[in-house]
């Protein structure tokens, strides 16, 4: 069973920057694929950034590709999530995940395990 923690989440105006990090509980943490994904208002879960198990791979949804980068340390057991140049539709719940799926799964199929979410919100 693997336990994710995220924090960093919080309110922000348009423009601005924040910093999510996601703590994991499992020894074998090096193994998973890890990802982020979002929940704006109204809206379905959606794939916002996702990491291979090395890091050495990255996806993102087109809508954040060039503003967010997702990093992770192994050595830690954390992920993070780098959002700069926020807009109000970046405004949500963001949620850590973990998994054994591929890297470049664009749905929340094939990640087992997520965090209790953190809200962010962007603001005018």
């Amino acid at each position: 069973q693997v336990q994710l923690i995220e924090s960093g989440g919080g309110l922000v105006q348009a423009g601005g920057s924040l910093k999510l990090s996601c703590a994991a509980s499992e020894r074998t943490f090096g193994e998973y694929t890890m990802a982020w994904f979002r929940q704006p208002p109204g809206w379905e879960r959606e794939l916002v950034a996702s990491i291979s198990s090395r890091g050495e791979y990255t996806n993102y949804a087109k809508s954040v590709k060039g503003r967010f980068s997702i990093s992770r340390d192994n050595a830690k057991n954390t992920i993070n999530l780098q959002m700069n140049n926020l807009k109000n539709t970046d405004t949500g719940v963001y949620y850590c995940a973990a998994g054994r799926g591929p890297w470049w799964a664009e749905t929340g199929t094939g990640y087992d395990y997520w965090g209790q979410g953190t809200q962010v919100t962007v603001s005018s």
